[in-house]
């Protein structure tokens, strides 16, 4: 039985060079980092602070306004950024947090109020354009301690879960109701269908509009 030749050690990978001459990954990590850091220091953060300052100067220029109109019953005057909607101006302006956020876009009705005694979508509302109008929260709708008869009917009527379009819902109600058009209920539904319930109160929101207009 003839001996066995020892097998020819595999060549090295084509391009590659000698291990003993070719730097360690160690070494590799540490001097990729290091040009790594000057990079980011002196450009990525560099790029950062500048536009922070092209930012900030382009805040400087953005035009405001002085709005005056009365807020449930009461007048009031505030400068701000002509782009803020009536929905900001009562919430981060006035600390009215009644009128609810929801979709921003006009579709749910959450933050729905009354502006001279006509619904209108907040969040869709420039603030500028309401010098010297009457707006009305759901703040504004109960006579003190004593409640406006549509919240009370919501409460007989239990006609809210989560409640978070519930101030639209009565903001709403109450401008459906002055509008007149509580004649049945497929018109109550009709006249209320900007206003969106993801619980699906519909029923009894609709009976308590309806139990309200009776009242009147």
């Amino acid at each position: 039985m003839s001996a066995e030749l020892p097998e020819p050690a595999a060549p090295p990978p084509t391009g590659s060079s000698d291990p003993a001459s070719a730097p360690s990954r160690r070494a590799f990590i540490a001097t990729g980092s290091a040009v790594g850091g000057v990079v980011v220091a002196g450009g990525v953060v560099g790029g950062t602070l500048l536009a922070d300052a092209r930012e900030a100067s382009a805040d400087d220029k953005v035009p405001s306004s002085r709005v005056s109109l009365t807020v449930n019953g009461t007048r009031r005057a505030v400068t701000v950024d002509n782009r803020t909607s009536l929905l900001d101006l009562l919430r981060e302006h006035l600390g009215l947090t009644g009128s609810k956020k929801g979709c921003d876009a006009g579709a749910c009705g959450a933050c729905t109020v009354l502006v001279d005694g006509r619904r209108v979508n907040s969040c869709l509302t420039l603030a500028v354009r309401l010098e010297d109008a009457e707006v009305t929260t759901v703040e504004g709708l109960a006579d003190g301690d004593r409640l406006h008869p549509l919240q009370q009917a919501f409460i007989d009527e239990d006609a809210f879960q989560c409640g978070y379009c519930t101030p639209g819902q009565i903001v709403s109600g109450v401008g459906c109701i002055e509008e007149g058009h509580t004649g049945s209920q497929e018109e109550i539904r009709e006249w209320m269908s900007g206003n969106i319930c993801r619980c699906g109160c519909y029923v009894k929101i609709v009976r308590a509009v309806e139990q309200t207009a009776r009242r009147k």
